[in-house]
C-alpha cells in the first residue's frame, strides 16, 4: 500500500532541510499551468500518470483530490521553512479560479430531486443517474457497471413529459390501475396439510395425550399463519381513485400528486418509460425514438398501455 506524504509533493528532505525535489517541483507548476489554461483536476491528475510522475515514493496513482490538495497548498508560496515554487500571482489566479468553481453548485430542485429518487433502468434495476454537467445540458444514464450506457440523451423533460402523460390518461381513466386481486389470500403448504392430519389422528384415539395435542395445534396455528399473506394493493387503488376522483387535466407535473400515486419510474435502453403505481400497476408510455445524428435521439409521446405483468389490460 502507497505511503501518504509527510512532506507536500514537489520538496524533500536533504540533511536535516527542506529543498526542491527537481521532477516534482517542476510538476507542481505544471500543474498550475494546466489548471490555468482550462484542465480539470481530472484531467490533470490522467496527465501525471501518463507522464509517469509519482505522487509518492513507490506509487504512481494520481486523483483530482490530489491535484486540489497542491493547487491550494500555500506553501508554494514559500517561508522560512519551505523554499517557493509558485508565485504570489499564479497561485491567487488560480485558487480564485478552484474557489469560484467549487461555489458554482449546480442544484437540482426538489420536484425533480423526488423523480430522480424514482427513477430506476428497467434492465438492470439500478437507480439512475443526473449527470448535470454545467447545468445546461443534462443527461440521464444507468451507471451500474454490470449494465451499460444509453445509447441516447434522455433528459429531464423526456421524462416529466411521459409522467405527466401517463397521468393525465389515469385522471381520464382511473379503471386503468384496477388490480383485481384478494386482500387475504391463505395457501397452505404440504407441511401444513400434513401436521393438520397428525393432530387429526391423535384426536381420533381413543386415549391421547392433551397436553402433546395442545402443542402441536400451537405448532399448526404458527404455520398457517405464515401461509397467509395480506395484499394491500385494493387499498392503495381505492387511495389512487379518491386522489384522482375529478381532478382536472395537468398542464405541468404536480409534484404533490406524483409522490402520493407513483412508486418508481422505469427506463429502459430503447427510450420505453414505464410508471408504476403505489399499488402496483404498471403504465407504459409508448414512444418513438427519432435519432437526429449517431449522438443525438430524443422521444415523441404517443400512448399509453398497461402493461402485462400481472397487471389488468
Amino acid at each position: 500500500m502507497p505511503k501518504n506524504r509527510t512532506i507536500p509533493f514537489g520538496y524533500c528532505m536533504r540533511n536535516g532541510k527542506i529543498i526542491t525535489e527537481s521532477t516534482e517541483s517542476k510538476a507542481v507548476v505544471r500543474i498550475f499551468e494546466e489548471y490555468l489554461n482550462g484542465s480539470s483536476f481530472l484531467q490533470i491528475s490522467r496527465l501525471m500518470e501518463s507522464e509517469k510522475i509519482r505522487y509518492t515514493v513507490d506509487s504512481e496513482h494520481w486523483n483530482k483530490n490530489m491535484v486540489k490538495r497542491i493547487i491550494e497548498n500555500e506553501k508554494y508560496l514559500g517561508n522560512g521553512k519551505y523554499p517557493q515554487i509558485i508565485n504570489e500571482e499564479i497561485f491567487k489566479t488560480a485558487n480564485e479560479k478552484r474557489v469560484k468553481k467549487s461555489t458554482f453548485v449546480c442544484v437540482i430542485p426538489e420536484d425533480l430531486q423526488e423523480i430522480r429518487n424514482r427513477t430506476y433502468c428497467s434492465e438492470c434495476g439500478h437507480r439512475l443517474s443526473r449527470i448535470s454537467g454545467n447545468c445546461r445540458c443534462e443527461k440521464w444514464d444507468c451507471r451500474n457497471p454490470d449494465c451499460y450506457r444509453f445509447e441516447y440523451q434522455l433528459t429531464d423533460q423526456m421524462i416529466i413529459g411521459a409522467v405527466l402523460t401517463i397521468l393525465n390518461t389515469v385522471i381520464a381513466n382511473s379503471n386503468l390501475i384496477e388490480n383485481n386481486c384478494e386482500i387475504n389470500v391463505y395457501l397452505p403448504t404440504a407441511d401444513v396439510i400434513r401436521k393438520q392430519n397428525e393432530i387429526n389422528r391423535m384426536m381420533d384415539s381413543a386415549r391421547y395425550d392433551f397436553d402433546r395435542i395442545k402443542s402441536e395445534i400451537f405448532k399448526l396455528s404458527e404455520m398457517k399463519y405464515d401461509c397467509c399473506t395480506y395484499n394491500e394493493n385494493p387499498q392503495k387503488t381505492a387511495e389512487i381513485k379518491a386522489i384522482l376522483e375529478n381532478h382536472e387535466q395537468l398542464n405541468t407535473l404536480n409534484i404533490g400528486l406524483f409522490k402520493a400515486c407513483i412508486s418508481r419510474i422505469l427506463i429502459s435502453h430503447f427510450c420505453t418509460i414505464e410508471v408504476e403505481f403505489i399499488n402496483g400497476a404498471i403504465i407504459k408510455n409508448i414512444t418513438e425514438r427519432t435519432d437526429k445524428n449517431a449522438h443525438s435521439s430524443e422521444c415523441q409521446d404517443n400512448s399509453c398501455t398497461v402493461t402485462d405483468s400481472g397487471k389488468p389490460q
